[in-house]
């Protein structure tokens, strides 16, 4: 970090009558990480950050709005673009979400009430792998141990390793049964990230 100060905010909402999002910017700033068209944000995800007198924000989405992204401001679509109050940032389309099969599969997961699952200790991009080419981080049937590390979240352009522990009722001795997120889905904190069997 460059020693600047980091803070959530909630965009401002439109909600036009064809049932698409549009994420406004709460104040005015420099906007930059601005994802790509198509990705999917759920509700807690990062939709963008923004500098604001040199105080920089994450801007999440809010509560119940979620959808693929179908459009982004031609000025946020630079690195970095000055915009002001109220400016439209994107467009979020909520009919795109049921169309992610790794949404769907975390969405599903999450009102299982049997089994054991791993949850995600917080929001942000998920990735099963250190990098693409290498291995993914653990694998269905494997035996995990504890402070093994499970996953990456990506929050803010920071990297979060998530480690396995034996919190929230789960054994110490656990078998991966399955791996909910797709690499790359954008999960919420309580996100199921594992399926596991205890031994």
């Amino acid at each position: 970090m460059d020693g600047r100060r980091f803070r959530s905010m909630l965009p401002l909402i439109s909600k036009p009558e064809n049932g698409v999002f549009g994420l406004h910017l709460p104040r005015p700033g420099v906007v930059r990480g601005v994802p790509a068209l198509g990705t999917m944000l759920a509700e807690g995800a990062i939709a963008a950050e923004l500098d604001v007198l040199g105080v920089l924000h994450a801007l999440t989405v809010p509560k119940g709005v979620s959808g693929a992204i179908t459009r982004i401001a031609g000025d946020a679509k630079r690195a970095k673009a000055s915009l002001g109050a109220g400016d439209r940032l994107l467009v979020l389309d909520p009919t795109a979400l049921s169309a992610s099969a790794g949404q769907s599969a975390i969405a599903q997961a999450s009102n299982e009430t049997d089994g054991l699952f791993f949850r995600a200790p917080l929001g942000g991009r998920y990735y099963a792998k250190p990098s693409p080419l290498e291995r993914a981080f653990v694998i269905e049937g494997e035996e995990l141990e504890i402070g093994q590390t499970i996953a990456l979240l990506e929050v803010m352009k920071t990297f979060n390793r998530v480690r396995y522990a034996a919190e929230n009722g789960l054994p110490e001795r656990v078998r991966v049964v399955r791996l909910i997120p797709k690499d790359g889905d954008d999960i919420l904190a309580g996100d199921p990230i594992l399926e596991l069997k205890a031994l």
